[in-house]
C-alpha cells in the first residue's frame, strides 16, 4: 500500500466541463485536497497545471470544444506536457486516431495509440469488472474495506488496438470475450482508461494522476530554477570587466 497523494501544497487541477461527468471528477479532487475548476473557456485554461477530460460523449464533446474555442489552445497545452487524464470519452479525445470515427470527428491527440469507439458495444451492454492495476495500486492507498483490485464500470467504452512504443499499458480486460484488450495506458505526463473510475467512490486514480502533476511540477521548476543558475553563472563569466577610473589626489592647498 503506498502513501497519500496529497501534498504540502496542492496544484490547481482543471476538469473540462463542456459535457460529461464533470461534478465527479471535481468531487474526487477536491477529496484528495486539491484545488479544483470546470474549465470552459480558453482563458480558463491559464489558471490550471493540468486538466482531466471526463467520460461523456465523445463526438458531442468534439463539437463543443471546437464550439467554444478551446480545441487548438487545449492542443497546444497538450503538446506542451500539461498533465492530462482522459476517462472513457477522455480516452477517445486524447488519442492520435480513431476507429470507427464519425466521418468529421476529431481528437486532442497526444497519446499515439488507435482508439475503438463503443468498442464493448452499446449503452445496454455496460459492465463492471475487477481489474488489477500494480502500477497505481502500489502507489496509492485503497480505502477502507476495499480490495486491492478496482472496480471498473465500461459504459459504451473504447479499448486500445494499436500503440506506440512509448505506451505503458497499465490495465487490460481480465475475463470474458474481450480478456487481453488494453483497458487503461500511460505515456509521459498523459494518462487514460476506457472505465469509470469516477463512479464508484475508489479514487486511487485520481490519486495517482494528482501524483503526476506533483511530480511534472517539481521537475519543471527544478529545471527552470537550473536553467536560471547556468544563465546568471554565464552572464557573470560573460559580463565586461569593470573599469575603474582613478581620480588624481588633489593637492592640498
Amino acid at each position: 500500500m503506498g502513501n497519500s497523494v496529497v501534498s504540502d501544497s496542492a496544484v490547481r487541477i482543471g476538469v473540462l466541463a463542456v459535457q460529461g461527468d464533470v461534478r465527479e471528477h471535481l468531487n474526487a479532487l477536491s477529496g484528495l485536497g486539491e484545488q479544483v475548476c470546470g474549465i470552459r473557456r480558453p482563458r480558463e485554461l491559464d489558471d490550471v497545471d493540468a486538466l482531466v477530460i471526463p467520460g461523456g460523449e465523445s463526438t458531442t464533446m468534439d463539437k463543443l470544444v471546437r464550439a467554444f474555442g478551446l480545441q487548438e489552445p487545449l492542443r497546444k497545452r497538450i503538446a506542451g506536457g500539461m498533465p492530462v487524464y482522459g476517462s472513457c470519452a477522455g480516452m477517445i479525445m486524447l488519442a492520435d486516431r480513431i476507429a470507427g470515427a464519425l466521418p468529421d470527428q476529431e481528437t486532442l491527440g497526444g497519446l499515439d495509440i488507435t482508439v475503438r469507439r463503443n468498442a464493448f458495444g452499446r449503452q445496454v451492454d455496460s459492465f463492471e469488472e475487477d481489474l488489477h492495476i500494480p502500477a497505481i495500486a502500489d502507489l496509492t492507498t485503497a480505502p477502507r474495506g476495499r480490495p486491492t483490485t478496482f472496480k471498473a464500470v465500461f459504459i459504451r467504452a473504447p479499448w486500445v488496438e494499436e500503440m506506440g512504443d512509448g505506451v505503458q499499458v497499465l490495465a487490460t480486460v481480465e475475463a470474458g470475450p474481450a480478456a487481453g484488450r488494453v483497458v487503461a495506458i500511460r505515456a509521459g505526463n498523459l494518462l487514460a482508461t476506457s472505465f469509470h473510475p469516477e463512479v464508484t467512490g475508489d479514487y486511487r486514480i485520481h490519486e495517482y494522476f494528482a501524483q503526476m502533476v506533483h511530480t511534472a511540477l517539481r521537475q519543471t521548476s527544478t529545471a527552470l530554477n537550473q536553467h536560471c543558475a547556468e544563465r546568471q553563472g554565464t552572464d557573470l563569466y560573460d559580463r565586461p570587466p569593470m573599469s575603474m577610473t582613478v581620480r588624481p589626489s588633489r593637492e592640498k592647498r
